[in-house]
């Protein structure tokens, strides 16, 4: 499990790295394309490791954008004071909201049974 949670960890990094990188690439499908790779980490670490998974990729993506939000060595920015780049520093957060609060059933590979559905002949 704690490979799992590693691996979600290093998802996270790469996903904020990227994201941070692109939201202003194409206006506005750069951001749509960054929140879509949040939402698309936070749905595979649910289902890869649970809620621990999300916490962890949420952790990584969080780290990388705050640590990129900063001033470089040259004085440059990358996540300016503009809506663009406010909606993506603080809209991943809520992406990861929306993975960690979605039914555990959606998550589950389990098959269901429903009385009187089982199957061909069923009554």
């Amino acid at each position: 499990m704690l490979a799992r949670w590693a691996g979600a960890l290093l998802v996270g990094l790469v996903v904020g790295v990227v994201g941070t990188a692109v939201h202003r690439a194409m206006v506005p499908w750069g951001l749509v394309l960054a929140l879509a790779t949040v939402l698309s980490a936070a749905v595979l670490a649910r289902a890869w490791s649970g809620l621990a998974g999300v916490l962890a990729v949420a952790a990584g993506t969080f780290l990388a954008v705050q640590l990129m939000g900063g001033r470089g060595p040259g004085g440059d920015v990358l996540i300016p004071a503009q809506s663009l780049s406010v909606i993506w520093a603080y809209g991943h957060l809520g992406l990861y909201a929306v993975a960690a609060f979605a039914p555990r059933g959606w998550f589950v590979d389990e098959a269901r049974s429903r009385p009187g559905r089982d199957g061909p002949g069923s009554t």
